[in-house]
């Protein structure tokens, strides 16, 4: 049972990892106007600007001077995912061994 609590944890780090990359790429195709009609364009911004729209309804503050702070609080949000919903997974896996390490 511990090898599936650390693969589950394993793979959420990394999905956590991947989606704050699309993230950062989106938020740097923003700067150089990239066409709208381009296939990967268009697949980063249905990955991510719903989120981003979240983040804008949720804190008003997330555009300050017409500049979207969005990508940043969303990049800050799954390092704490990352830090605290992973290491306790991993946390978890390791009692359920005995502390052995795996």
């Amino acid at each position: 049972m511990s090898h599936l609590v650390f693969a589950i944890a394993k793979i959420l780090s990394i999905v956590l990892n991947g989606y704050m990359w699309i993230v950062i790429i989106s938020a740097l195709l923003s700067w150089v106007n990239p066409d709208p009609y381009n296939p990967i364009v268009r697949f980063l911004r249905v990955l991510t600007e719903p989120v981003f729209h979240k983040v804008r309804q949720w804190i008003p503050f997330a555009v300050v001077s017409g500049i979207d702070l969005s990508p940043i609080v969303v990049i800050l949000a799954l390092q704490v995912l990352d830090m605290v919903l992973v290491a306790n997974l991993m946390d978890l896996a390791f009692s359920m061994r005995g502390g052995a390490v795996m």
